[in-house]
């Protein structure tokens, strides 16, 4: 029987345009690095200078990971991929941000069935962006091709960030007590949560909709306003106040990702503020009541912090100089604003919404 020679590219996976990819991606990479950034390890593993940890007196490590779930399928579907690796260091670098650590490095996993050189340099470019956002520097990352597993236009992502704190300034919720004021800082619309029921309201075929106004609402609203990155924000406050804890309101909304921090006797109360764009139009063409959509999406605001409120009033005003001198577009118009309050638990209630 004659045997025929089956070539790693005629199973799908090319590892020349593999190494040309690379080589096409490290300026981004490199624009993310500082003086820590020590190089590769024999090419595969990422070396990192951890003297800075001599400055601490008991440094803690603290890692996240996370991936943008199915806001790639809009992604896919728009052919645009300019936005979504600020999402993927976003979602993993906020996660982090709300104990107090700071990230140092970050690392990327993508999926995809076939490389595309173009389409993955820009989600590339876009997760260095995030990283520079972020200040922490993308010391690697694997594209790998997943030939008969994955459609050739199909790719997924996935976010690695590893950071350090100072162990006796870890913001865990244990000092929240009553009376604290809830601060709510603008998100710059969706994020990277909920995607799945939008999906399932606009597109239920998951086809395009021929409504170019609905088209242009789904690229714009939805899918090219990326998560805010707050780390530059939030730093300054870690130094100037008494922080008793923070949220990053991600899937679950505030039903979900708020008692992650609360002490079991507390509760949040938070009053009624309307459902800025997009969420208000998502309220009306799917007729959720208002508590389904305070459990899915963060309506407005990604990020909360939880203050004593005798230092309020100064930390609101100086969250909001801040918001104003962002050094990239936060893609809103709505500004900082306390948001409720804490206050003792009734019965197995901890996120109370005053209009519920």
């Amino acid at each position: 029987m004659d045997r025929k020679t089956v070539s790693y590219r005629d199973a799908g996976v090319d590892t020349e345009a593999g190494q040309q990819f690379v080589k096409a991606i490290s300026n981004s990479v490199k624009s993310t690095h500082n003086e820590k950034v020590l190089g590769p390890a024999a090419g595969f593993s990422a070396l990192y200078d951890a003297s800075f940890l001599k400055d601490y007196d008991h440094p803690v490590l603290v890692s996240a990971t996370d991936g943008v779930g199915t806001k790639l399928v809009l992604a896919q579907l728009f052919d645009r991929h300019e936005s979504v690796g600020i999402d993927l260091v976003a979602m993993c670098a906020n996660d982090l941000l709300v104990g107090g650590a700071k990230a140092h490095f970050f690392l990327d996993y993508i999926a995809t069935g076939k490389l595309n050189q173009q389409r993955m340099a820009s989600i590339v470019e876009s997760i260095a962006e995030g990283c520079r956002r972020s200040d922490c520097a993308l010391v690697g990352g694997e594209t790998a091709e997943h030939p008969g597993v994955m459609k050739a236009d199909e790719y997924d992502l996935a976010g690695f960030v590893v950071g350090a704190v100072e162990k006796n300034r870890i913001v865990d919720g244990s000092r929240i007590q009553q009376g604290d004021i809830i601060l709510g800082i603008p998100s710059s619309g969706i994020h990277s949560n909920g995607l799945s029921l939008i999906r399932r309201l606009y597109l239920p075929d998951g086809e395009l909709p021929a409504d170019t106004e609905l088209q242009s609402f789904l690229r714009d609203d939805i899918l090219l306003k990326p998560t805010v990155i707050y780390e530059p924000l939030i730093r300054p406050l870690l130094d100037a106040f008494d922080i008793h804890g923070m949220v990053h309101v991600t899937g679950g909304g505030f039903y979900e990702n708020v008692p992650r921090v609360l002490p079991d006797t507390s509760a949040a109360r938070l009053k009624p503020w309307a459902l800025p764009s997009p969420f208000d139009r998502i309220q009306r063409d799917s007729g959720l009541p208002l508590k389904e959509m305070h459990s899915t999406f963060n309506c407005g605001y990604g990020y909360l912090i939880i203050v004593p409120a005798d230092q309020a009033d100064s930390m609101l005003a100086k969250i909001t100089e801040l918001w104003q001198d962002l050094p990239f577009d936060p893609m809103t118009s709505r500004s900082p604003a306390a948001l409720g309050s804490i206050v003792q638990r009734q019965g197995d209630r901890s996120v109370v919404f005053l209009d519920e």
